[in-house]
């Protein structure tokens, strides 16, 4: 008996064409993950609820983990991997470290994917605006202020001031 192969499925992802045998609806997290070898999207709740596995999908944050990879055809998919130019983080990953805005690290793919989402969006944002922003993606470790922190401190430096002194 012959195996007839999944459907092939192409994606762009961070700027990359993949050429993938996977089927049309399995969850794009998944593929990310298991076909791409991508690891920064976790898995957390299967839900699109905790935003550990967000992605930005044409710049706009997106839960892979409820997104069929099939309808991701013709659109950019940007994972944290993604950011980073020639070996220079993104001004968003360099804030969150400056900031020391991890303890466990679980949350911070959703939480830096989530503020580049926001910023593109929203140059200025007030922390309430960061608030709105980031309450969809759980945090458990208690790094909230470090995290609101670097958010604002990301928006400085992409409007290109310096940061403030946090000491």
């Amino acid at each position: 008996m012959s195996r007839t192969p999944p459907p092939s499925c192409s994606l762009q992802v961070n700027g990359r064409l993949q050429l993938l045998a996977v089927p049309p609806d399995a969850p794009l997290l998944n593929v990310l993950r298991n076909d791409c070898g991508l690891a920064a999207p976790k898995y957390g709740c299967g839900l699109g609820q905790c935003g550990a596995c967000t992605v930005l999908v044409d710049g706009v944050a997106a839960r892979s983990c409820v997104i069929p990879a099939g309808g991701m055809a013709g659109r950019e998919i940007t994972t944290l991997e993604g950011l980073a130019r020639d070996g220079v983080l993104h001004p968003v990953q360099q804030a969150f470290i400056d900031e020391q805005a991890a303890q466990c690290g679980y949350c911070l793919n959703g939480m830096i994917m989530t503020t580049v989402a926001l910023l593109r969006e929203n140059g200025h944002p007030s922390e309430d605006d960061v608030r709105r922003a980031l309450s969809g993606n759980l945090c458990r470790c208690g790094t909230h202020l470090e995290i609101i922190r670097a958010v604002l401190r990301a928006a400085e430096r992409l409007r290109g001031e310096p940061p403030e002194c946090t000491a």
